[in-house]
């Protein structure tokens, strides 16, 4: 009975450092290999299952799209330039 209980322990234990040693990695490879962009933590931004009361006010999503306009109007504008 106790020995299902401490292996219980330790198996949670050690998922737990897994996922810590594979969050650890991914941000290693994001720092190598900048050109793919930083590491996307879990639940980090929003998406189709976005748990907003609201979606349409959501500032993650405004943000994003305030992003998105900014660098294709400055596309346009260097388009124009040349």
């Amino acid at each position: 009975m106790i020995t299902a209980y401490i292996v219980s322990i330790i198996v949670i234990f050690l998922a737990l450092l897994g996922w810590i040693l594979a969050q650890h990695m991914a941000r290693l490879f994001a720092a190598r290999h900048s050109e793919f962009g930083p590491a996307r933590e879990e639940g980090g931004g929003c998406s189709l299952l976005c748990l907003c009361k609201n979606p349409d006010s959501c500032s993650r999503k405004k943000l994003l799209n305030a992003l998105k306009k900014k660098s294709s109007h400055t596309k346009t504008i260097n388009e124009k330039q040349s």
